[in-house]
């Protein structure tokens, strides 16, 4: 089964008509996309968007042989005038099945948020499953035998939407996830391309034709990375967003909590509001028996919190202490640590200050600790395949 994609963008699509932020006016020659669209074998269009026939025919290909348009918006779509002999747009019902003289077989699969998603079945057997913009699959209960060939859906806009697939079976490791309608949240280019990769995820330019089940090199998710920033860099955030497409994460907490620091508790509440309600949180600072065990993916938030507290167990403020044992106890602590990131199996994203590179602490203390997290931070890294430094809620990738 093979598909054109006539565009890739949002509705609107990209750039924004008279939208001047720096994405939309970023988004110029090759990094413009269309709304989305989809020919299948030229003989299915799903969704009719202005200039669907133009940019056909710039892909090569005819609108000519459609025999079934189906829309798949909350709404009808804008209006847009039909080609000469393109069949009258349609839609088809929650849970119905549409059989088409050419053999392919259309599922309409309903969504949580409005709009029809599409299960393609092609005449060979080929799955292709195009889900809307803003929709994820509602009703997902039970795992499925068999994960589509390939999925077309707003992986940006709903990561949501992938990690239900994949927590059913229905998105697999083999299962060729495209991005569509992409809008203006992520720059064009490599910030895209990162951030899709990291949900092992791609996009294709307008007028890419695609073959639903041949192999695809798309880069493997970092099994392990340690995510660094400053203060209020966007680092947590960064973490996060790693994850959003996998379901069942364990965010691991090692901060604890403090009684009667509303501050404190403020910050918990905001980082608790932004993760998916899938996710389970553990309050711990035992880290080795966590990476020891076989289980979901693991996002530790954060390092420096973890380092505190060992310090704090080893007397590490004390000069006494510190030299008495202290230090050597630290030191067992963090290979222990960075041993255990080598050995473990799970999917890890760990998040750290980066504090080595601003004033010079007032206090003694202040600069053992800024010493030994840099020391931390290091032993983490030097385990992970990626190593992202968070400034300005950029993302720069040190390694991988």
């Amino acid at each position: 089964m093979e598909i054109t994609l006539l565009g890739t963008g949002a509705p609107a699509g990209l750039p924004r008509p008279d939208c001047s932020c720096a994405v939309c006016a970023t988004a110029l020659g090759p990094h413009a996309r269309a709304a989305t669209a989809v020919l299948v074998d030229d003989a299915l269009l799903l969704d009719l968007t202005p200039g669907a026939a133009f940019a056909a025919a710039r892909a090569g290909h005819s609108l000519g042989g459609v025999r079934q348009v189906l829309l798949s918006h909350p709404h009808d779509g804008p209006a847009v005038e039909v080609p000469a002999g393109l069949p009258q747009p349609g839609r088809v019902p929650d849970g119905r099945e549409l059989a088409l003289l050419t053999g392919h077989r259309v599922r309409a699969v309903a969504m949580d948020a409005g709009g029809t998603g599409y299960a393609v079945t092609g005449p060979e057997g080929q799955r292709l499953l195009y889900l809307p913009p803003g929709g994820a699959p509602a009703g997902l209960e039970q795992a499925t035998a068999q994960s589509y060939d390939m999925v077309l859906a707003d992986v940006v806009g709903r990561p949501d939407a992938l990690a239900r697939l994949r927590a059913v079976g229905s998105a697999g490791p083999t299962t060729d996830v495209v991005a569509v309608h992409l809008d203006h949240d992520v720059p064009a280019g490599p910030e895209l391309r990162r951030r899709l990769a990291a949900a092992g995820a791609r996009a294709v330019p307008d007028g890419t034709t695609l073959v639903v089940g041949a192999y695809e090199e798309v880069p493997d998710v970092p099994r392990r990375t340690l995510v660094l920033g400053g203060a209020r860099s966007g680092k947590s955030v960064e973490a996060e967003r790693r994850l959003e497409t996998f379901p069942e994460v364990l965010y691991v907490a090692t901060g604890g909590t403090r009684s009667g620091d509303t501050e404190w508790a403020a910050r918990v509440a905001a980082h608790r509001e932004r993760r998916p309600g899938s996710w389970r949180t553990a309050e711990t600072t035992d880290l080795v028996p966590l990476l020891a065990e076989d289980g979901p993916p693991v996002l530790i938030d954060c390092l420096s919190l973890w380092l505190a507290d060992v310090m704090d167990s080893v007397g590490a403020w004390d000069d006494a202490e510190w030299a008495g044992g202290g230090e050597k106890l630290l030191r067992e602590r963090v290979r222990e640590l960075a041993d255990a990131v080598r050995s473990t199996r799970r999917t890890v994203v760990a998040v750290s200050n980066e504090v080595g590179s601003g004033i010079v602490p007032a206090t003694a203390s202040g600069r053992r600790y800024r010493d030994e997290l840099g020391r931390v931070n290091t032993a983490f890294a030097n385990e992970c395949e990626q190593v992202v430094l968070v400034v300005a809620g950029q993302a720069v990738v040190l390694r991988g």
